[in-house]
């Protein structure tokens, strides 16, 4: 086993062009390829390990400095507690008269305003108390939505939040700020600390920009995409406003929750790296193109890529020069092959060296010579044998039939049946023009069935009740078209052989498309009567006579034979004729041709 794998791997043995191809990957192109790829890959591989290693451990101190900005704005609503006027204001029975109402507003918005709104809480767009009372709202800038006089959340009930502060995002809410920043709202109930009553809820809407500015700190360059979302892929920030408070379906196929792993977003190979929070559970996403990480490997692999290209230039050459002696010849002869392929049989060949090229370019124009006279001959020997098989073909058609239909037609005349003879006359002068007609081999199905369908018209003319015939007719008839007189010669035996019972004869025709075999799309035509069948013997040699050559056995007598010998000339050993038969239940003759539509009949596939 290992001599002969030895052997195959020799040089020697290989084509004078594998040679050359296998020299020189050997020498120029698997060495650098190689080089190129171990060097790009290892510094890819070494500068995506320290990122990965070195941004979750950022993104971990950026969660914690963004929950301790959310714990300080936690604690704001408290502030309320600290003002015993507003605390009055919302401890109070509701209001009898304007003036009461005036001023208590004016007291809880000016706390509001002085509180929330001041230097400190620059981030703070705007607050909103809900109270049994009303509401009372003091914004930085201007707002539209958050209607208290149709909102979902009543005044003064409690909204089940357990004491907890909870973060609403703008897509839960009606409510726009001028300029339309990004923000969130901080809910948190005002409870009486004396009796525990609900005395209303207090909204906080609060910028993003501290969020913003704390991942700003990360990635100064801007190269990277960082967002944050809750553990259910709700994302709370993001660069691109639009998809705050949208969902990042592609969390559940993160394989981990922290650190940093590579995937494939819009085509691009990016590292992800992801940080979740311990208190609020929000997920911190960064996401960055390798090719970014990757660009201080730029000018490693641009200095290999051109010492590869040199290398690549000056081995051709010496390749070009060292084997231009050799294949010169080869290449002359190729030329002179493909100008035989192309049809000219009548070139020389002026190689007359020794070697093998030499004695290669004698054994072809030998060749070349043996070829013209072959085609010589067997062009005659088709011609003579064509001719002859279609003078047999045409010279076989409506042989009898004629003198069966003109002696109908002349009783028809003595019984006075002038309306039925020259109906008869009609249909046989129609079949008489296509008959004669040889301008076209290939006839539209339609033509091909008014043929046979005049045909058997007759003969219900001539037999009457003793005959009856179907023909299906398809709307794709006039689409497709078939050989000319195959059907006739196969309904004639029908009638020749099924009018020796006494019972009454029936004939059917029928079409089945094969379109969806897109290899080998076909048509089948069936002639199927319920005459006296063939005994098995006899169906046996038929089927073997169909099966053999189709130039063979002429004298055969069987127009049977001659339609499927036809289909096998025009269009291969693929199609033509197959026979199914038994005694005393008729018989069925199956005729398998390609589909052929106009296109193909105008570009000669005929």
């Amino acid at each position: 086993m290992i001599s002969k794998l030895m052997e195959a791997l020799r040089l020697k043995n290989f084509q004078l062009k594998t040679k050359l191809i296998i020299t020189y990957i050997l020498l120029t192109v698997i060495p650098m390829a190689v080089l190129g790829y171990i060097t790009y890959y290892q510094n890819t591989k070494a500068i995506e390990e320290q990122v990965g290693e070195y941004v979750p451990r950022l993104l971990n101190q950026a969660n914690k400095n963004i929950e301790n900005e959310i714990n300080e704005i936690g604690n704001l609503p408290n502030l309320i507690y600290n003002s015993s006027d507003v605390m009055a204001v919302l401890r109070a029975n509701p209001y009898k008269d304007q003036s009461s109402m005036l001023q208590d507003q004016f007291t809880v918005e000016s706390f509001l305003s002085r509180t929330y709104l001041g230097s400190n809480n620059t981030n703070i767009l705007g607050a909103f108390l809900l109270s049994t009372n009303g509401s009372f709202i003091s914004t930085r800038v201007a707002y539209e939505g958050f209607d208290f006089n149709n909102t979902l959340l009543p005044y003064g009930e409690a909204h089940d939040l357990g004491g907890d502060t909870k973060i609403l995002l703008p897509n839960e809410v009606n409510l726009t700020f001028e300029g339309d920043p990004s923000y969130m709202l901080v809910v948190k109930e005002i409870v009486d600390l004396d009796n525990r009553e609900n005395l209303g809820t207090l909204f906080l809407a609060v910028k993003l920009t501290f969020i913003e500015e704390i991942l700003q700190d990360l990635d100064e360059e801007e190269r990277a995409t960082m967002w944050v979302m809750d553990d259910q892929g709700q994302i709370i920030y993001h660069p691109l406003q639009k998809k705050i408070g949208t969902y990042f379906e592609e969390i559940d196929d993160y394989p981990i929750l922290n650190g940093s792993f590579r995937t494939t977003i819009e085509k691009d190979r990016t590292l992800i790296s992801i940080n979740q929070s311990a208190k609020q559970q929000w997920v911190l996403v960064h996401s960055i193109p390798i090719t970014y990480l990757t660009e201080g490997t730029d000018v490693v692999k641009t200095v290999a890529i051109i010492i590869f290209l040199i290398l690549v230039v000056i081995t051709t050459l010496i390749s070009i020069i060292v084997a231009w002696s050799v294949t010169k010849p080869i290449n002359l002869l190729g030329r002179i092959m493909k100008d035989v392929e192309n049809g000219n049989l009548y070139v020389k060949i002026p190689i007359d060296s020794k070697d093998e090229v030499g004695v290669l370019a004698s054994s072809f124009q030998s060749m070349i010579s043996k070829i013209r006279d072959l085609i010589k001959k067997n062009d005659h020997i088709e011609i003579r044998q064509k001719e002859a098989e279609l003078y047999a073909l045409q010279s076989q058609i409506n042989p009898h039939f004629m003198y069966n239909t003109l002696e109908t037609i002349g009783a028809s005349i003595e019984d006075g049946e002038s309306e039925l003879v020259v109906d008869m006359v009609a249909i046989l002068g129609r079949m008489l023009r296509f008959s004669l007609s040889n301008k076209d081999k290939i006839v539209p199905i339609s033509l091909e069935v008014l043929h046979i369908e005049d045909y058997l018209t007759l003969q219900k003319f001539r037999f009457e009740e003793r005959i009856s015939f179907n023909i299906q007719k398809d709307y794709e008839h006039d689409v497709y078209f078939t050989p000319k007189f195959i059907l006739q010669p196969i309904v004639e035996n029908s009638v020749k052989y099924g009018m020796q019972k006494r019972k009454a004869l029936k004939i059917e025709i029928g079409f089945i498309h094969k379109k969806g075999e897109i290899k080998d799309p076909h048509i089948i035509m069936i002639v199927r009567d319920n005459g006296p069948g063939i005994n098995e013997e006899e169906l046996k040699n038929l089927n073997e006579l169909l099966q053999k050559d189709p130039m063979i056995n002429r004298d055969s007598g069987f127009g049977i034979i001659n339609v499927h010998a036809r289909i096998v000339m025009m269009f291969g050993d693929q199609y033509g004729l197959t026979i199914n038969s038994a005694v005393d239940k008729g018989t069925e003759v199956m005729i398998r041709i390609p589909q052929l539509s106009k296109k193909q009949v105008g570009n000669g596939d005929e």
